[in-house]
């Protein structure tokens, strides 16, 4: 009995032991639960201390490589290349060789050692300077602290790993102090040709300014890409690393854009066109549009406006969609088809009278006063009306058949695409203008100086782009810039053809008008082409600018000013060749501010015929095969240059762009280096020269 007393003591003793830690455990646990809770949700550390022992966490921003710019072929007209800017950190390891110096070693004298020999290198890649003077700079930024000191000018990947080889820059950033920035540097490898129409993008918090042009502008959403990002943080007080459990977003590289842009076209385009004006100083600017007939493609676009500065013609300026102006006699095609299709007229054989130039209120066409005294008539065909560009034809026709319905004849224009900025592939089209017979400024002198030109405003793309649609027997193609958007040569958007009017006109009024046009070439306004390789058909036109409050405040809303001075606007628009058209285009050509007048027939006419023989000579389509004339006589044999695995022949580069020319030297085992922009000018070494495997070519471009 006592035993099991004895028992029952012990369990009872163990078991209030047992409570007691049990007690102690949800206290302990209580208390750790509770300061988690404090710690979490209202614990804030010592801002100091928290600094110290938090390391920083950066959010970088991570760029995409912009798009390129291909011409129709796929050259390209604009490209990013990575660029280096070389700095340096001339303090890096100063101090520890401080320390170092008080136990009696001496390795600042080896580290001015190697900074001396880095600057007898980087006067080679940076002769600019000296080695002796970046030495002694590199020498005065250690002693005063000077953490940073920029080297040079920027560098392509290539000389960048030949700079990582010098003495000290090889040690790297944290012994060396080598340091580099890279940055996508934008380069057009045809220089200025169509930099208008490509464009750019500027970094420019200048609201007033427009910093989006042309193509880089309009499809900068493509080009740009989407840009990336990540979290990293300092390691070791200097490298920077990312911080692996935060989000981090990799770059979309941009989109490819490839244009309708024929560059030999382009080319051919430019040069014929600044051949006519380039040293004119009485010719502000101009321009020059190439387009396929059937699909609207624009195969080129020049626009020059003179610098006041320097007196050179520049792209600066898009007037081939950005000035509408009075366009002139080019105009009367469009009254010409009109007429036709309301079936007010039958022929271009018609006659009517002449009464002596005169119609209505206004201005005398001294052309018809003129052919009376020459033919001795009093009647004229509306085909030689068109031929010698009267005014007075039109203003006849217009008024005598619309008088009494304007609406009617207006109307039509609006069908033509004539009155309306249709969209485009490149910001800043202007809007037409055409007058309403529904305003109180409407009169039948109104009617009359439509029907040659003026009262209307148009841009030269307008006018192009109805000619086009008589070339293309009625159909209306929208202008477009722009084929795809590509990836990796792989296409993401396919854009191309559309159409702005399937019909503004019948076949027969087409065939009708072009006949007409054909005529003016041959003996009417614009014989200046009458002898080109193809037969064109086209039309002159002529007219004044409105003057304004920068070419005179006391004229300005007239067309002269008080010494009698105006401005001129000379157009030729046509197509080629006239039987089966393939291009249409426009030239035009704004004058300065004097007395002397300039003319659709003369520089225009001149420009369009150098393009029109120009794309005959390049276009092996056209050019008539060669017969056979005589044996061919035997050739001496020639020594030929051996090229072995560590010799290579240099290639003829000359003339190519730069993407050819690349492929062409690399592709044989040699390095290239170049500079300039354009196609290739010289090379060094030669055509033809022998070197070892390796080595490097130097192209100028121009």
């Amino acid at each position: 009995m006592a035993e099991r007393t004895e028992n029952n003591g012990k369990r009872d003793r163990i078991g209030r032991l047992m409570y007691l830690f049990y007690i102690l455990f949800l206290i302990g646990a209580v208390v750790l639960v509770g300061q988690l809770i404090r710690v979490q949700v209202f614990f804030k550390p010592d801002k100091a201390i928290e600094s110290k022992l938090t390391p920083s966490v950066t959010k970088d921003v991570m760029r995409p490589a912009r798009g390129a710019i291909l011409a129709r072929d796929g050259r390209m007209l604009a490209i990013s290349f990575p660029s280096y800017t070389i700095a340096m950190d001339p303090t890096v390891l100063k101090d520890e060789f401080a320390r170092d110096s008080q136990n009696g070693k001496d390795r600042e004298q080896e580290w001015l050692e190697k900074a001396r020999a880095l600057s007898e290198g980087l006067s080679r890649f940076f002769p600019e300077k000296t080695a002796s003077e970046y030495y002694e700079t590199i020498r005065k930024d250690r002693e005063n602290g000077n953490r940073f000191r920029s080297l040079g000018t920027p560098v392509d990947y290539e000389t960048l790993q030949e700079i990582k080889e010098l003495p000290l820059f090889n040690e790297g950033q944290f012994k060396g102090g080598l340091i580099v920035n890279q940055k996508d540097v934008r380069q057009y490898p045809y220089g200025t040709l169509a930099r208008r129409v490509i464009g750019f993008v500027r970094d420019n918090t200048d609201a007033s300014t427009n910093n989006y042009i042309g193509i880089e502008g309009k499809f900068n959403s493509k080009l740009h890409g989407e840009e990336g990002y990540r979290y990293t943080t300092v390691k070791d007080g200097r490298e920077r690393i990312q911080v692996l459990d935060s989000a981090a977003v990799k770059p979309v590289d941009g989109l490819d854009v490839r244009t309708t842009l024929d560059v030999d076209i382009q080319d051919l385009a430019d040069r014929s066109l600044r051949a006519q004006i380039d040293t004119n100083r009485k010719i502000e600017g101009g321009c020059a549009v190439v387009m396929e007939v059937a699909t609207g493609a624009i195969r080129a676009m020049v626009n020059l406006k003179r610098d006041p500065k320097t007196g050179k013609m520049e792209e600066s300026y898009n007037y081939a969609i950005g000035r509408a102006g009075e366009p002139g006699s080019v105009f009367k095609a469009s009254t010409i088809m009109t007429l036709l299709e309301d079936g007010c007229i039958h022929s271009l054989e018609e006659t009517i009278p002449t009464n002596h130039g005169k119609e209505g209120t206004l201005p005398l066409d001294q052309h018809i006063y003129d052919y009376e005294r020459q033919y001795g008539t009093n009647e004229i065909t509306i085909l030689k009306g068109l031929e010698m560009s009267s005014n007075y034809v039109f203003a006849h026709l217009a008024v005598t058949h619309y008088s009494k319905r304007p609406k009617d004849f207006i109307d039509k224009l609006y069908m033509y695409k004539l009155g309306e900025a249709f969209d485009f592939d490149l910001d800043g089209m202007a809007s037409p203008q055409v007058p309403s017979p529904d305003r109180d400024s409407w009169s039948i002198t109104s009617l009359g100086t439509t029907a040659y030109g003026y009262s209307v405003t148009e841009t030269p793309l307008h006018i192009l782009t109805f000619y086009n649609a008589i070339a293309n027997k009625g159909k209306m193609m929208k202008p477009y810039l722009v084929e795809d958007i590509e990836k990796n040569g792989t296409v993401k958007e396919k854009l191309g053809p559309s159409i702005l009017n399937a019909s503004i006109c019948s076949r027969a009024t087409a065939d009708t008008i072009t006949r007409g046009l054909t005529a003016v070439v041959q003996s009417g306004t614009a014989t200046r082409l009458k002898n080109t390789k193809f037969k064109v058909a086209g039309k002159t036109g002529t007219a004044r600018i409105v003057l304004d409050a920068q070419d005179s405040k006391t004229s300005a809303g007239r067309y002269t000013d008080e010494w009698g001075r105006k401005k001129n606007q000379a157009t030729f628009v046509g197509f080629f060749p006239a039987e089966a058209p393939m291009y249409s285009f426009i030239v035009v050509i704004y004058s300065t501010l004097d007395r002397e007048s300039f003319y659709g027939g003369t520089l225009p006419a001149l420009a369009a015929r150098d393009i029109v023989d120009g794309i005959y000579a390049m276009d092996p389509v056209w050019m008539e095969s060669l017969k056979p004339q005589a044996a061919v006589p035997p050739m001496p044999a020639r020594e030929v240059l051996s090229q072995t695995e560590d010799t290579l022949t240099v290639p003829d580069l000359s003339g190519m762009g730069l993407r050819d020319a690349l492929y062409a030297v690399e592709s044989t085992g040699m390095k290239c280096d170049y500079t300039g922009t354009g196609h290739v000018a010289s090379q060094s070494p030669k055509a033809g020269a022998a070197v070892t495997k390796g080595g490097t070519v130097k192209l100028t471009l121009k």
